[in-house]
Order: C-alpha cells, then sequence, then structure tokens
C-alpha cells in the first residue's frame, strides 16, 4: 500500500494506530494535523512523519483521510472539512465514538461519500490491538484493502454491521482499561503477599496474556478452561468463590454495559 494518508486529530487512538502502522510501513506518507500547537510535531517527530500546515492542506495531499478528533469536535471539523472533501471520492475513515455514518454525512452534506468507520483500541500500539470497521457501500473493494493495509501492523481487523459498533466500542475499545486494572489488582495482592512491585505486575501481565492465548488458540470455552485449572478443594476454586462472592461476573458486565450506554449517549449529542 502506498497510499498517502492523512491523521486529523493525534490524540490517543490516531497515535495507537500510527505507533502501529509505522513500525513496518513508510512513515513519510502519513501526514498529521492537530488543533493543540505541538502535539502533531511531537508525534510526527517520534514517527518520522509528516505535519500538514492545515486540515485542508493534508486533505489536499491524501489519498485517505482518517478522523480521530473527540466526538464532541465533530460537527465543527467535519463542516470545516468538507469543502476539501464533499467533490472528491477519497475515503474518509472515522475513528469518532458513538458517532454513525449517517450523522457523519450529514456534516459533511454528502451523503454518497465514500466512508469507512473504524474502532481501534489501544494495544494497536503494540502490534496486538483489535480494530472493528464497517464501511458504506460506495467503499470499493480497492479502498478497504488499503485500509486493511495500514491497520494491519496494528493487529487484527473484525469487519462487524454498524449496528454493533456501540456494543463493539464497549467489548473491544473500552475494555482494555478494565483489564489494566485487574491487572494492576492482582499485582497489588502479589506485592501485599511479598512480591517486588516489577515481578507481581509482570507475573499478573502474563498470566493475563496466556490465559488470552488459550482462549484463542484452543478454541475451548472460558468456562472449561477454568474448570480444569480448577481441582478440588484446591487453589483456584477458593479464588473463583471469592471473585464470585464479591460480584466480579456482575461487576465486568456492568462496566461493559455503562461503556456502551456511553457510546449510544455520545451518538445523540449527550
Amino acid at each position: 500500500m502506498n497510499k498517502t494518508v492523512a491523521f486529523i486529530g493525534s490524540g490517543a487512538m490516531a497515535s495507537a494506530i500510527l505507533r502501529g502502522t509505522c513500525r513496518t510501513q513508510d512513515s513519510s506518507r502519513f501526514l498529521i494535523t492537530d488543533i493543540v500547537p505541538g502535539k502533531a510535531e511531537e508525534l510526527a517527530k517520534e514517527l518520522g512523519c509528516r505535519v500538514a500546515a492545515s486540515n485542508e492542506a493534508a486533505i489536499a495531499e491524501a489519498d485517505i483521510v482518517v478522523l480521530c478528533v473527540k466526538p464532541q469536535y465533530a460537527r465543527p471539523v467535519l463542516e470545516e472539512i468538507a469543502p476539501s472533501l464533499r467533490d472528491t471520492q477519497k475515503v474518509l475513515c472515522s475513528v469518532l465514538a458513538g458517532t454513525s455514518i449517517e450523522t457523519i454525512r450529514t456534516y459533511l452534506g454528502a451523503p454518497d461519500h465514500p466512508i469507512v468507520r473504524i474502532m481501534p483500541n489501544t494495544p494497536a500500539h503494540v502490534g496486538k490491538g483489535q480494530m472493528l470497521i464497517t464501511a458504506v457501500e460506495q467503499v470499493s473493494e480497492e479502498a478497504k484493502a488499503d485500509v486493511l493495509a495500514i491497520l494491519a501492523p496494528c493487529g487484527t481487523s473484525v469487519w462487524i454491521p454498524e449496528s454493533l459498533f456501540d456494543q463493539g466500542t464497549a467489548l473491544s475499545g473500552s475494555s482494555p482499561a478494565f483489564v489494566y486494572l485487574f491487572i494492576e489488582a492482582m499485582a497489588d495482592a502479589g506485592v501485599e503477599s511479598g512480591f517486588p512491585r516489577a515481578q507481581a505486575l509482570e507475573l499478573a501481565a502474563r498470566a493475563v496474556y496466556g490465559a488470552a492465548a488459550m482462549v484463542l488458540e484452543t478454541g475451548e470455552h472460558p468456562s472449561a478452561l477454568k474448570d480444569k485449572v480448577c481441582s478440588p478443594s484446591g487453589t483456584t476454586i477458593a479464588g473463583v468463590t471469592a471473585l464470585d462472592e464479591h460480584g466480579f461476573r456482575f461487576s465486568v458486565i456492568s462496566a461493559i454495559r455503562a461503556a456502551c450506554a456511553r457510546s449510544k449517549a455520545m451518538g445523540e449529542g449527550k
């Protein structure tokens, strides 16, 4: 893929994608803009990307545009860049949480513009991300392949219908933060029991990493894998019982529900 790509915004998600993709691709093909003075320059210097003088200048040079601003800025930014995009067939990739393709097209004033919606997560930074993608019918197969090529170094890409994007934002986009809390709590327990902090953190993180790999690589249901570790009257079943007593599963389900509800609310401008 030798297309030029413009990133409008250089926040957490843009940084995660760029850090992932620039590990294996020509970083000079990526243009960055940001409303915060110096923010785009700092990221570009780190990764070897280029900084555009304005959003309009970035779009003029780009083949693909990736919109990575905060959802509350969606309307003013889209209305600003609309004249640069409206009469082109340049694919617009949106990383705006809770913002539907229909809403994006309304703000652009371009009901048939080719748009791809993406929800990445921050593990893209190290090539272990999960990128949820959907696209309108005006996006060609070639353009889809170009988008996948951009995202490939970031991790795994999964096509889902837009109707599941709020749920996917919670289950995939937000959930790494929940896992970090779990790892932190495990590490704290390790420190309490006598381990040095760094070693406790490594042991906890590797346990989570390995458990996730078991689910993905064996294809077995998590409950079956859990049962294999829980010997009668053993240490693991004692821990599992304690988690259940304190509402661990319900807390996780509630966290996903809350994140999903917030994504929907953001899409409604709340």
